[in-house]
């Protein structure tokens, strides 16, 4: 008997996403197919207008593809109009961003549980409870934004895309405000969130620093998958974003983007 693989949590597939007509034609993604698997930390790098943070949005559901498809499990998010997309994005999608998004007249408890209130579900207390544990928010449950650090605020922010069990927490430059310590404070708890709950993180980073603390990094140059990497570290990371630099390795001129694009591989 032949067991199906898991679902990935999200993907996308042949995607492409063109701004502007004409002269002014920009393709941001170029016919880019990738996997993000359920349970895993994985980075998305790139050059500056690599098309990374585009195929983020996409993804999320916070912007359409111009063709191709973006599905959350298996839902295609091109099937869903504006009403259940935006009920998808609530319930089944996290965020967490460079700007934290956090009400400053709320709580740091009333911020975590802001989603689940705005749905009008009720909080599970034990996850609460574990999840403030985990970013180690217990003693500043009470406080407001302005009487947290930049970290503090972040922290807050990624206890908030957990809250709700989503399927997977989309970030984008989550450490971007932060010092070097903040930051890697907030990037090990993702790493330590995605390991102690089973849910799925992809993050958007120009870092690679940010990028060691994730399972697999895929690298995208002028709109297409060129490359992919697992157990990452820094150096390796930085090695590769050099080679962006310098016109070498996999994606230079992009003689191997046409096959990594379609599910490629080291």
């Amino acid at each position: 008997m032949t067991t199906s693989a898991p679902l990935p949590a999200a993907r996308v597939v042949d995607a492409v996403k063109v701004y502007g007509r004409g002269d002014t034609e920009v393709r941001a993604l170029d016919g880019v197919s990738v996997d993000f698997p359920a349970g895993r930390f994985t980075a998305v790098m790139g050059p500056s207008g690599s098309g990374k943070s585009t195929l983020m949005h996409c993804a999320a559901g916070l912007d359409t593809l111009t063709s191709g498809a973006a599905l959350v499990g298996d839902t295609d998010l091109s099937t869903l109009d504006d009403r259940r997309l935006t009920l998808l994005r609530r319930d089944r999608i996290g965020f967490v961003f460079q700007a934290f998004n956090l009400l400053p007249t709320l709580t740091v408890a009333e911020n975590i549980t802001l989603p689940l209130d705005l749905a009008g579900h009720a909080v599970d207390r034990r996850r609460f409870d574990r999840l403030v544990d985990t970013v180690g928010l217990r003693d500043r449950l009470h406080h407001r934004p302005g009487e947290l650090s930049g970290g503090q605020q972040q922290r807050v922010a990624v206890a908030r895309a957990f809250a709700g069990d989503p399927d997977v927490v989309f970030a984008d430059e989550p450490t971007g405000n932060l010092d070097s310590r903040s930051g890697e404070e907030v990037l090990r708890l993702l790493g330590r969130t995605v390991r102690d709950t089973g849910r799925t993180v992809v993050m958007v980073t120009h870092d690679p620093v940010a990028a060691a603390h994730a399972d697999e990094v895929i690298f995208l140059a002028d709109g297409r998958l060129v490359d992919r990497m697992t157990g990452p570290t820094a150096d390796r990371v930085l090695d590769r974003m050099k080679a962006f630099d310098t016109g070498t390795g996999p994606g230079a001129g992009h003689p191997a983007a046409p096959a990594l694009s379609r599910g490629g591989a080291t």
